[in-house]
């Protein structure tokens, strides 16, 4: 675990599951060799494996400790999920509430969920496997979830989402994910569906960041002189820090999310406010300065090791 204290809140990072994926080339489609290799020297060895083509991804959670209350952003991939079509996430057995619990985190004392975006690899761990029925993992919490998104990704509204990862769709890709991870906290009531924005506390917003998903969100930290963007999905490598107008694949409208990611990249860079990406290993999060028209990593988070480990 690592911990970072940002004004009055503190966050703690939780990894559940890390690996590379590759080819880059395919899940960043407008990125070109010549990106990778001008940006190699820092982009190794923690986010990106030249020699086989590999981009590093975590899938992680961070603890936020805001006001008295604790609150999740993200919850990962999750156990014994049906991911037919990433077969890596499938069928998991991960000890991640045991990682948790060494953060000093049971489930019952969660106040509040965000769900940056309903894609499968951030809404695992709302649900757990219970005598065969998915219930809620967080019995206490407010699971806040961007109505766009419980709109767009809900099998009852019989829409056909557009994006693709290779030749398969990103529906087919969530495989059951609104089923097994979002329509059970809705049935419970725990589902907070917001719209425009949502005040959390005093220190913490949210507001929409659509492209990647139609309802994706960033949460904005703001604590004494400290100021923090989760951005979800808007950065899946540090390489899009560097080259802002480079999407993944994985995005339900490209050229939007490229609007979202820049604007969001100008108000760090703009207001020193660190950025937490979803899926960055290594260093995790980063201060951004603007260069030319892109921006660049002025510094990385300075992380405190915590836990069970910790020098």
């Amino acid at each position: 675990m690592q911990t970072i204290t940002l004004g009055g809140v503190e966050i703690t990072r939780i990894v559940e599951w890390q690996a590379p994926v590759s080819p880059v080339g395919s899940v960043f489609p407008s990125s070109t060799p010549r990106m990778w290799k001008e940006n190699e020297a820092w982009l190794t060895p923690d986010f990106w494996g030249p020699r086989n083509d590999e981009f590093y991804v975590n899938v992680q959670t961070w603890v936020l400790r805001s006001e008295g209350r604790t609150v999740l952003v993200d919850t990962g991939l999750g156990n014994d999920k049906n991911r037919p079509y990433m077969a890596g996430w499938s069928g998991l057995r991960t000890d991640f509430l045991d990682r948790l619990a060494a953060a000093g985190v049971r489930p019952e004392d969660v106040d509040v969920v965000i769900n940056t975006h309903l894609h499968s690899d951030h809404v695992g761990w709302n649900t757990r496997l219970v005598d065969g029925a998915w219930v809620p993992t967080f019995p206490r919490a407010a699971y806040l979830i961007a109505r766009a998104d419980f709109d767009y990704w809900n099998p009852a509204n019989g829409h056909t989402v557009k994006g693709r990862l290779g030749d398969v769709s990103t529906a087919r890709t969530n495989g059951d994910m609104f089923e097994d991870s979002i329509a059970p906290v809705h049935r419970a009531g725990q589902a907070v569906l917001w719209e425009d924005g949502y005040r959390i506390d005093a220190e913490l917003s949210l507001e929409p960041a659509p492209g990647h998903t139609p309802g994706s969100a960033v949460l904005r930290l703001a604590s004494g002189t400290d100021r923090a963007l989760f951005i979800g999905d808007l950065v899946h490598s540090p390489l899009q820090i560097a080259e802002p107008g480079c999407d993944t694949c994985l995005s339900e409208d490209q050229a939007q999310a490229t609007r979202s990611r820049l604007r969001f990249l100008e108000e760090a860079a703009d207001t020193r406010a660190l950025v937490f990406p979803g899926h960055l290993p290594g260093h995790g999060a980063a201060e951004v300065r603007r260069e030319g028209g892109k921006f660049a990593i002025e510094r990385w988070a300075a992380f405190t090791p915590t836990g069970p480990g910790a020098a």
